[in-house]
């Protein structure tokens, strides 16, 4: 009996890994996405929009939204916090696509 419970375990803890990995990649495939599409909105160069991009890569949701809408902010750009959260998902979506493949 315990090595069935044992196996059940192992078998849970393999999947919450895979999820987790998964979930990085996707996490990471938008954020470095967002990070370019900001870059662009800001009129940056392809350097800099890969440097932009690479800051933003492992941040969480709520300091990825705050650093695009301070710096659209210090660049003048007028996007609504809508729009950016609105991109946010669509990039989501598009990165789960790519990883799910």
């Amino acid at each position: 009996m315990s090595d069935s419970f044992s196996d059940r375990e192992k078998g849970y803890e393999a999947k919450w890994a895979h999820d987790e990995e998964l979930r990085f990649r996707v996490y990471s495939r938008r954020n470095r996405a967002l990070g370019h599409w900001a870059a662009q909105q800001m009129g940056m160069t392809a350097a800099e929009a890969d440097a932009y991009a690479a800051q933003i890569i492992t941040a969480t949701d709520t300091a990825i939204f705050s650093r695009i809408r301070r710096d659209f902010d210090a660049h003048s750009v007028k996007m609504s916090d809508h729009m950016i959260r609105r991109q946010m998902e669509d990039l989501l979506a598009s990165a789960k696509a790519e990883v799910e493949q």
